[in-house]
């Protein structure tokens, strides 16, 4: 779990500077363990200079080779439960492949519109996660990240820098501030996903 959990706050890492350096003046706040926001699909929240604000969802994945998303359909098995893929109020996907040193920003409702008719054509793999006694399967689409950039305007894929992990009392500018290249490799695992977090904005 501890695997699963340190992908995850990589990703968030890689995230929120990204967005910091895409909208200078934004402020990206983490709503993760907000209640009011875990059961409606984002992470993070982007408020832009102008005071939009807009939700953001965050998946890291560590494989080494992969190019391919794993779009959650079922975030668990054993008790019914939808995935994020489907339900998450989020204006962007932020994907994050953490050995390939990449993010792709999905406009998730785009994503999700294009995805739905074409859902059969696609391979569905099972995915296990274990915390404590409690092990659980999810099961999500394999989908190429080819056929995404063909179907969907709008996505955008970067080379990710090294983010200065946020320390309390940092600004976001401050946290913002990427020195050295790409994020360091990692060992092949089967991807991760954040679990349940949401919201709509």
């Amino acid at each position: 779990m501890r695997g699963v959990q340190g992908a995850a706050d990589r990703a968030v890492q890689h995230a929120r500077a990204w967005l910091l350096e895409t909208e200078p003046g934004s402020r990206v706040h983490d709503v993760q363990l907000d209640p009011r926001f875990q059961h409606r699909g984002v992470d993070l929240l982007w408020e832009l200079p102008s005071g939009e604000v807009r939700g953001i969802e965050v998946k890291g994945d560590r494989q080494a080779t992969r190019r391919r998303y794993f779009f959650e359909l079922i975030s668990n098995l054993e008790k019914d439960t939808p995935g994020c893929f489907l339900y998450s109020g989020a204006d962007l996907m932020l994907y994050v492949f953490l050995t390939q040193g990449e993010l792709h920003a999905l406009p998730l409702p785009r994503v999700r519109e294009w995805f739905l008719p074409r859902a059969k054509e696609y391979a569905l793999k099972h995915a296990f996660t274990q915390t404590g006694a409690i092990r659980y399967t999810t099961v999500g689409a394999v989908v190429p990240v080819r056929d995404v950039a063909e179907g969907v305007p709008g996505v955008v894929t970067v080379k990710l820098k090294r983010p200065v992990p946020v320390t309390p009392g940092t600004s976001d500018a401050e946290a913002s501030a990427t020195t050295s290249a790409a994020s360091e490799p990692q060992a092949p695992e089967a991807p991760e996903a954040q679990g349940p977090r949401r919201t709509g904005t």
